[in-house]
């Protein structure tokens, strides 16, 4: 009798599993299933690349369901303003930095008596490997995820920041400073504004602005901060501190969570060149509005790398010099939160904005290399501090019109992929414009013919602009869709469409033939 308790538990455990091959033995020839078991048909391939990052680790992926939400557009805040926050840092650690470093070049110059066109090559190597190298950083990215790129890329900064502090030739900096420190800003930059791309949809450029402001906040704190630093610990103590401050970039990468959107491919690429994406350069817009990157980078860092020491040339002191490089930054900060409003309200179509405020910028750079001698280093410098303030609010409006558009030229799915390839071609006049800029006043003795040469640059860069598409204004009004378009690639030629501000109906409406 004490076995019978077992006896009906097998008996009821058997005649479940009867009642259950007789419930699929009733079914149609569509296959059926008990209420709450999980459908066996295979489900089609998820539209973004999470889940075979996760296959390929050895983890199966787990079935979408129909009770599985599809991925959505950006989510146009939330954590985005996180990562908007995380840019802002990372801005202001690469970019921000790398314009002040230009205060320390006459230091260096000094301690191993060399010239300002040999020192000129310590900021240059740094800014063009920073740049160059953007599309590798992009192509991790791509493969393993912004998250920790930006991580090793801090390490990478720091480490070389603080082996420079001990060098004891140029060619210590050259590989400190600019292979080292640069190929760390390389892994941070392009995947932080990216992923940030990403977050945003109808206040995207405004996002990006506000990402962008870090340079010039970075700037005016650290402009004073490192004049400070150079007078009380000299060049060797100002690197050593300046490599503890970033390693603060390392946390600003783990803030970058992933994000999944319906725009992503629906597998990793396979091959290192798809990686890069050069295939973008395919795409007539795309090419195009690189060209006219490239020409513009051959001027637009100049002022980085040698505005303080025109203000020291001009006859200011060195505090003297760093206001005259944190009323650039103030101009840059606030220019480039105004633009990013600007933008997002569609009032001017992004591609217009990009040839003035581009033309702007050239302009800016010819009245910093046309303004007087002050003379002596009590003076203010008024017409100085007037031209680097209107270049900053020049440069400052150009800067996020560069990345906001991208989403427009290559769609959002291959944003973080053109961010890497417009940094590695600003890095072309990155690696040539400060140099030349430095062999100019060499042989003139001033900045001067250095900063007209540069402008020229930057004025030809914004002439090409005008060949993107909704550049210019056409002949007649263009019907806007009932709907904002699909975020594929609205600028391309086909299929053409009119770009929809946040105001709808009442926003301005773009021309086209």
């Amino acid at each position: 009798m004490a076995r019978a308790p077992v006896v009906i538990s097998v008996y009821r455990r058997e005649r479940s599993k009867l009642g259950s091959i007789s419930a699929l033995a009733s079914c149609s020839a569509e296959p059926c299933l008990p209420e709450g078991a999980e459908t066996i048909r295979p489900d089609p391939p998820s539209p973004f690349p999470y889940p075979q990052r996760r296959e390929r680790s050895g983890v199966s992926p787990p079935q979408q369901t129909a009770m599985t939400p599809k991925p959505a557009g950006p989510p146009d805040g939330g954590w985005g303003w996180v990562v908007a926050a995380a840019a802002f840092a990372v801005n202001g650690l690469s970019y921000g930095l790398l314009r002040s470093l230009g205060l320390a070049l006459p230091d260096l110059a000094e301690h191993f008596e060399r010239s300002a066109q040999d020192t000129a090559w310590v900021s240059a190597l740094a800014l063009a490997v920073q740049q160059a190298a953007s599309p590798v950083g992009s192509a991790l990215s791509t493969r393993w995820g912004a998250r920790p790129v930006v991580m090793v890329g801090g390490v990478l900064t720091s480490l070389g920041l603080v082996f420079s502090a001990f060098a004891r030739s140029l060619l210590h900096l050259y590989l400190g400073l600019g292979l080292l420190a640069g190929s760390g800003w390389a892994l941070v930059f392009a995947p932080a504004l990216g992923t940030l791309s990403r977050y945003f949809s109808r206040r995207r450029v405004l996002a990006v602005g506000l990402a962008l402001t870090g340079n010039g906040a970075s700037s005016l704190l650290l402009a004073p901060a490192l004049q400070f630093l150079l007078d009380t610990f000299g060049w060797r103590g100002a690197l050593l501190l300046l490599g503890a401050v970033t390693l603060h970039l390392t946390p600003c990468g783990a803030l970058l969570r992933p994000l999944a959107l319906s725009g992503d491919p629906l597998a990793p690429p396979r091959t290192p060149l798809a990686a890069l994406g050069l295939g973008l350069f395919k795409r007539r817009a795309f090419s195009v509005f690189a060209l006219g990157t490239a020409l513009i980078g051959g001027g637009y860092f100049v002022p980085y790398v040698h505005l303080g020491p025109h203000a020291l040339d001009q006859g200011m002191g060195g505090y003297g010099a760093a206001l005259v490089v944190a009323v650039a930054a103030v101009g840059d900060a606030c220019a480039r939160l105004v633009s990013g409003w600007l933008a997002d309200q569609g009032w001017v179509p992004l591609p217009r904005l990009l040839v003035v405020f581009g033309s702007l910028t050239g302009l800016g750079v010819l009245a910093v290399g046309l303004v007087p001698t002050v003379g002596t280093e009590e003076g203010w410098g008024a017409p100085l501090l007037a031209a680097a303030g209107a270049y900053g609010l020049s440069a400052g409006s150009y800067a996020p019109l560069v990345f906001g558009v991208l989403p427009g030229l290559v769609g959002i799915g291959g944003v973080v992929q053109a961010t890497g390839l417009v940094m590695m071609l600003m890095s072309l006049g990155g690696l040539l414009g400060p140099p030349l800029s430095g062999f100019l006043r060499d042989k003139t003795g001033d900045f001067s013919a250095s900063f007209l040469v540069c402008s020229s640059f930057i004025l030809s860069g914004s002439f090409i602009y005008m060949a993107l598409p909704r550049a210019l204004p056409h002949c007649r009004p263009a019907s806007p869709p009932a709907t904002p378009p699909l975020e594929r690639g609205e600028l391309l030629p086909v299929p053409q469409v009119s770009l929809l501000s946040a105001g709808g109906a009442g926003s301005i409406r773009d021309t086209t033939c």
